[in-house]
């Protein structure tokens, strides 16, 4: 009994002392309350986030966005809707210091530097992560650098490794080549010995793309897209990764050559492009739900073209996916044969302006909020 009781008089003063902790640190997160536009997302005080067995409390020096977090905004984003609700705080990723460990945890300390995946919850000075969701950061990368990589690139990897599997020498179209997930997949595709075709939406961004490895670079805005997509795969594209939506599905699918496939992984062109409020167009979005193309498994069939798609953040509970995507990606990375995205970095309580930038089309690489 006296060693129950000395036991308990230090889990007492253990309790007391995370609750003086807690007092002292000025924890922040943006909260969304409802859908709405940029003056919804609001940076409010937090509580510090208890700590499971199985994870781990990180102080987050940056946290990535996404496009996704504009749909979240929205309250257009699946879910979003399915899993949290409101009010929710978005953001898929971060990168920081550990602060402390669940009881269970043995392989990483206080202290260590990581970059870490959160299903929604990104946006916070502190988080609680699942340790099997944190991953170190390599030496050479910034927290800003970390904070743009895992959602990013687990995206491409996922489409190229786990669902398309291009031949060495295969062609593929990228749209958005210069955005967070496009410089990405550009990059991914290179390791395999891929061509790349990569589409960009102004004339800035066409180095950027080619300084990644990308063997032909289409700018839109003074080039007819789909006339310089056939003159450069006159047979057709062995893969196209679109996320666009409707402005370029249909158009896509009938540019595979037989035995390609079309891997669709967002619908960007139904979204707003960086208007005023940031509220939903709901003409545009009605409009481009209806004009959105249907695959007919039959047509499908005949003309052997295959069109995938996912949602990574429904793939949380795929840790042996997930888990083996990092790997690939923390060893490119310490050898160089990856490199993060360009970054512009945002303090937090500017979260609205970051949302507004992305959703223009205007920026290239990836956007991050720093606390």
């Amino acid at each position: 009994m006296a060693q129950a009781a000395s036991v308990s008089s230090v889990a007492t003063k253990k309790n007391v002392a995370d609750l003086k902790l807690a007092k002292t640190i000025d924890a922040r997160k943006v909260v969304i309350h409802s859908a709405g536009g940029y003056d919804k997302l609001k940076v409010e005080k937090a509580e510090l986030p208890a700590v499971g067995p199985d994870e781990v409390l990180l102080e987050v020096r940056a946290a990535g966005v996404n496009f996704a977090d504009t749909t979240v905004r929205l309250g257009l984003y699946a879910s979003a809707k399915e899993l949290v609700g409101w009010p929710i705080t978005p953001g898929f990723e971060v990168a920081g210091v550990v602060h402390s460990i669940g009881s269970e945890v043995d392989d990483i300390e206080v202290g260590d530097r990581v970059m870490a995946l959160t299903l929604f919850g990104g946006y916070a000075s502190h988080v609680v992560v699942p340790r099997k969701q944190v991953f170190h950061l390599p030496k050479a990368l910034s927290f800003e650098q970390g904070a743009a990589i895992p959602a990013v690139f687990l995206t491409a990897w996922f489409a190229i490794l786990e669902l398309a599997h291009p031949r060495p020498g295969a062609t593929a179209l990228v749209h958005s080549a210069a955005g967070g997930v496009g410089s990405s997949l550009v990059q991914v595709l290179k390791l395999r010995g891929v061509n790349v075709v990569g589409v960009v939406g102004s004339a800035h961004k066409v180095e950027a793309v080619a300084a990644l490895g990308a063997n032909h670079v289409i700018d839109k805005s003074t080039q007819d897209l789909w006339a310089e997509a056939k003159r450069i795969a006159p047979a057709g594209f062995d893969l196209i990764l679109d996320a666009n939506g409707v402005e370029t599905l249909k158009q896509s699918y009938q540019h595979l050559r037989p035995a390609g496939k079309l891997v669709v992984y967002g619908f960007h062109s139904m979204m707003n492009k960086g208007g005023s409020s940031g509220g939903a167009n709901w003409f545009k979005l009605i409009s481009g739900f209806l004009r959105t193309p249907r695959f007919n498994p039959l047509d499908m069939t005949n003309a052997s073209k295959s069109v995938l798609a996912f949602n990574l953040s429904y793939l949380y509970d795929r840790f042996d996916v997930l888990e083996e995507g990092m790997r690939d990606l923390s060893l490119w990375l310490q050898a160089g044969k990856i490199i993060p995205p360009t970054v512009t970095s945002y303090p937090l309580e500017r979260a609205g302006d970051a949302h507004r930038d992305i959703e223009s089309g205007k920026t290239i690489g990836k956007l991050v909020l720093t606390m």
